[in-house]
């Protein structure tokens, strides 16, 4: 059975569109779904401590430091066992709203969801894809002005998630 990790990012509830066509996205794919409110629940940004706990090997940390990166854990777990990601996102000027940058810093994660090779830096969440249901309110989807989805496209691949589709929220839901 496939497993969608639904994501979405909107400040707005009943009326944002990305809520919408993300969730007729996750429900025409069928499948088992982990759905996180990143605007309900805001997550935390990282902080000192946190980055440097990460840096350490787990049989070094601290139980500070494991009380720090479980938050972490429990996000990059709910990523690995995903088969296909699910994100409902509007733009906020230019770019994604804060509440989805700091899920992205809280799972990438050096030797977990990514590592550093000779050649450069390489994903470890392969074998994954991601559908993005972008609102825009007027940022068109590869325009001059979107900064958004170049900015995805290169994080889920910096951690190893390269079949990335990006679809604009209105066309999915028919507004």
């Amino acid at each position: 059975m496939t497993q969608i990790l639904h994501l979405d990012a909107s400040a707005h509830r009943s009326s944002s569109a990305s809520r919408k066509a993300s969730a007729k996205i996750a429900a025409e794919l069928g499948g088992s779904v982990v759905y996180r409110d990143l605007d309900a629940a805001p997550l935390p940004f990282i902080t000192g401590d946190w980055a440097d706990a990460r840096l350490k090997a787990p049989d070094t940390r601290t139980p500070q430091d494991t009380e720090l990166l479980s938050f972490s854990d429990t996000l990059i777990a709910e990523l690995q066992n995903a088969d296909t990601l699910v994100i409902g996102t509007p733009v906020y000027n230019f770019a994604a709203p804060a509440t989805f940058k700091a899920w992205m810093d809280l799972v990438a994660r050096p030797g977990v969801t990514f590592s550093y090779t000779t050649e450069g830096p390489k994903g470890l969440l392969t074998g994954k894809n991601a559908i993005v249901a972008v609102a825009s309110g007027g940022t068109a989807i590869g325009s001059a002005y979107d900064h958004l989805t170049p900015h995805l496209t290169l994080f889920l691949g910096f951690i190893g998630i390269t079949d990335v589709e990006f679809r604009d929220a209105t066309d999915v839901i028919g507004a």
